[in-house]
């Protein structure tokens, strides 16, 4: 809210970086229905692989886990869940497939947030209400130490809030204060500032993100998982929200630094889409594409649960097969024995 506030004003400049992510961020939106439409066929797999990596890795950022051999039954089975992790995870899984089928059906409106919340924290007690006392968020070192890393709006003053920033999130894309890229992290930011819930406000505001890239016509969510994007580059993640938050409370905050933040993780999904459906359009399994493209962008040395970790949707007789192959051709070499043994590209790498 205090960032839509700012941008109420219309800054007649913003940052350079910021317009190159915007001119790329266009230029891969135009492209976005050659794609899907030139290879619908192949995206079905992108679509499982994206749900099941949004789901567990924005859970992992607040410290649920489930374990690996039971994630695709957490997902997509049936069976009751054996804890409240495994809840926490399928939660958030039907919050995905709200979004993804509803899609442009919904408004960012505090009823959809809510429902959001509800959907993701599994139903529980306070699940889809507002805080009802204050909380702070605390950073907590291994010696024991603690700080506050950021004081958040009071409980009382929460419904407000939230009420401000919807209403502004509408006047801002109407009254076109700045582009529609850069109200979505506006949003994101004050919505994190404002903390509306006790728990699960990383978990919604990620969806969040998902619910306004769909309403502004960039899909890519839906193909690429930007939670897991966010996971892999969660230390810029808490670095530039912390920049970003710095006299939030006053006005006087600097809010670009999670503006180009969120911007960056766009674009790079966009870059790993192209790539991916490029690479799915090959005779080769899509599945196996998703080991392939992994080790493809790995630089250094990895195991194979590394991959596990990077593609939660394939089983590891795959990976373990592709490595295999992958090795007979020289294009890669293990470097140890057993399951933990590292691997690493040769030079015969395309």
């Amino acid at each position: 809210m205090m960032t839509f506030r700012q941008f109420a004003s219309k800054p007649e400049t913003i940052p350079a970086t910021t317009s190159w992510y915007l001119a790329d961020l266009g230029e891969a939106r135009g492209k976005q229905d050659l794609f899907t439409k030139q290879s619908p066929q192949k995206l079905k797999v992108l679509r499982e692989n994206a749900i099941v990596e949004s789901a567990v890795s924005s859970n992992r950022m607040e410290g649920v886990t489930v374990d690996q051999s039971r994630i695709k039954t957490v997902v997509f089975g049936k069976s009751l869940p054996r804890d409240r992790d495994e809840e926490e995870v399928r939660g958030y899984r039907d919050a995905l497939k709200f979004i993804h089928e509803q899609g442009t059906g919904l408004t960012i409106a505090e009823e959809t947030i809510r429902n959001l919340h509800r959907l993701c924290r599994g139903g529980i007690g306070d699940a889809g209400k507002y805080k009802e006392q204050d909380g702070d968020i605390i950073e907590r070192y291994p010696d024991g130490r603690q700080r506050v890393r950021f004081r958040t709006v009071e409980a009382a003053k929460t419904p407000l809030f939230m009420q401000q920033l919807v209403e502004m999130w509408d006047r801002c894309l109407l009254e076109r204060w700045v582009h529609p890229l850069i109200a979505i992290p506006a949003f994101n930011l004050d919505f994190l500032c404002t903390h509306p819930f006790r728990d699960g406000n990383g978990r919604v505001s990620r969806l969040l993100l998902l619910l306004q890239c769909y309403l502004l016509g960039y899909e890519v969510g839906r193909y690429i998982s930007l939670e897991r994007l966010i996971e892999q580059n969660k230390e810029r993640y808490y670095e530039t929200l912390e920049q970003s938050s710095e006299g939030w409370h006053e006005g006087r905050h600097e809010p670009w630094p999670y503006v180009n933040y969120l911007l960056y993780i766009l674009k790079s999904a966009y870059r790993e889409f192209e790539e991916r459906v490029g690479q799915t359009a090959t005779p080769r399994g899509a599945k196996t594409e998703l080991i392939r493209a992994f080790v493809g962008r790995s630089f250094a040395p990895f195991r194979i649960s590394d991959i596990q970790r990077a593609c939660p949707g394939v089983s590891l007789d795959l990976i373990r097969r592709t490595l295999k192959n992958l090795r007979s051709s020289g294009k890669v070499e293990c470097l140890g024995r057993g399951q933990s043994a590292e691997w690493q590209k040769t030079g015969k790498w395309e």
